[in-house]
């Protein structure tokens, strides 16, 4: 399905349901709830997909959305990975704010942080992502570097001779 965009906002299809524009208001309520509308799980095969949603809004002030995908193997990906892959689909790098949610058997509705291959993938799409706000709860948001504190262990560190 190929991405249409307008001055406005992104489109899938000409459905509002992939991105919503820059005039949204953009409260963490609001994207919470915009998260957790995606979810809609499902069994494909005996694998469970669709029962997390996330919600970012892009630097720009688009708001993209995903769900997860768990496959088999080990192929599938997060909801935070889906709403990111429509933001770079769209043209845009850079997170402002970002959200996942789940839903128990009772529809109540969960924020998760986000994994460590999540916050990996969003501070590598770009450095200025390490600003973005992770929500955590209704009232609780950390920006991403509070959640990767040791980014200089990715470079390797020679160890004197012992």
């Amino acid at each position: 399905m190929p991405w249409e965009r307008t001055d406005d906002f992104v489109t899938l299809d000409g459905t509002s349901s992939g991105a919503y524009g820059p005039s949204m208001d953009h409260t963490t309520e609001d994207l919470i709830k915009r998260a957790a509308s995606v979810i809609r799980p499902r069994r494909i095969g005996d694998r469970l997909v669709g029962d997390v949603g996330c919600a970012l809004i892009s630097e720009q002030g688009h708001i993209y959305l995903g769900v997860c995908l768990d496959t088999a193997s080990g192929t599938g990906f997060c909801a935070e990975a889906s709403a990111i892959a429509a933001m770079v689909t769209a043209g845009e790098l850079k997170i402002s704010k970002i959200v996942a949610v789940w839903k128990d058997e009772n529809a109540k509705t969960y924020v998760l942080s986000p994994c460590g291959r999540c916050r990996q993938f969003i501070r590598q799409l770009h450095e200025d992502n390490m600003g973005a706000d992770i929500v955590l709860g209704r009232d609780r948001m950390v920006k991403l570097s509070a959640l990767l504190p040791y980014l200089d262990q990715f470079t390797p560190i020679e160890l004197p001779d012992s």
